[in-house]
């Protein structure tokens, strides 16, 4: 019996002597301890990115889908209910989200109702990009329309390599695998961080102050190395802010 119970347990065995009228009595105690195990931590983890953050919340309708206007939304956006998976894709040769803008093709969503201006603010979401995508934007922190700039960060997609821009590499490999992407914006800083799988691949990297921001995520085509089609995955997307 004894052993049995100590088979999922880390057991120590105490052995007392003790006198009774029969003579020396051995008297074994089994001392069993609990012993829980940690989950093992991701390689190259830094540990809780969205600590100290708060969670925003975020509702389906804040998930606003932008995609050719000439194609029903069907045909380039899906989102399966049961598994989370939102699935991103676009022809190089489609039109722009609208009849006004004269952009190229996209399939994004654009993260309404937490537009922001000060504080600190964080995009967390697993993406996964299929083998064959090139020249696509998957995420990005958008200004406000008429701004210096239209973009704070991009990540570009270019044959397998996660890419700042066009730029500083990001993360090579990223083809065909959940990889979890945590961008951190300090407004007040002007500076924004990118964290692959908990691992720091862009720090401080200084940003020119605009009025205000959003998040983006999907596939926007780009103007080098464009593959005839871009697609992308994402789930567990999540919002966080810090404010001071």
């Amino acid at each position: 019996m004894a052993s049995s119970l100590c088979s999922s347990f880390h057991c120590l065995l105490v052995l007392t002597a003790g006198t009774t009228t029969r003579g020396m009595a051995l008297v074994v105690l089994v001392l069993c301890v609990v012993v829980v195990s940690k989950p093992p931590a991701v390689a190259g983890d830094s540990g809780d990115l969205t600590a100290g953050f708060t969670k925003v919340d975020l509702p389906e309708g804040n998930f606003v889908v932008q995609s050719p206007y000439d194609v029903p939304e069907n045909q380039r956006y899906t989102y399966d209910v049961a598994t989370g998976v939102r699935t991103f894709w676009v022809y190089a040769d489609d039109k722009p989200f609208n009849t006004v803008t004269p952009t190229n093709p996209r399939t994004e969503v654009r993260l309404t109702g937490h537009d922001y201006s000060s504080g600190v603010w964080q995009f967390e979401g697993y993406g996964y990009v299929p083998s064959g995508t090139s020249g696509a934007s998957v995420m990005q922190i958008h200004n406000e329309d008429g701004g210096a700039g239209a973009t704070t960060l991009m990540l570009h997609v270019y044959n397998g390599t996660l890419r700042h821009y066009s730029g500083a590499v990001v993360e090579d490999g990223v083809y065909d695998r959940w990889f979890r992407l945590n961008v951190v914006h300090d407004v007040g800083a002007s500076t924004v961080a990118v964290f692959v799988d908990g691992v720091p691949r862009l720090v401080d990297v200084t940003v020119k102050p605009t009025a205000l921001h959003y998040f983006k995520f999907g596939v926007y085509v780009q103007h080098h190395d464009v593959s005839a089609r871009v697609e992308s995955r994402w789930r567990n997307v999540t919002v966080y802010t810090k404010l001071y």
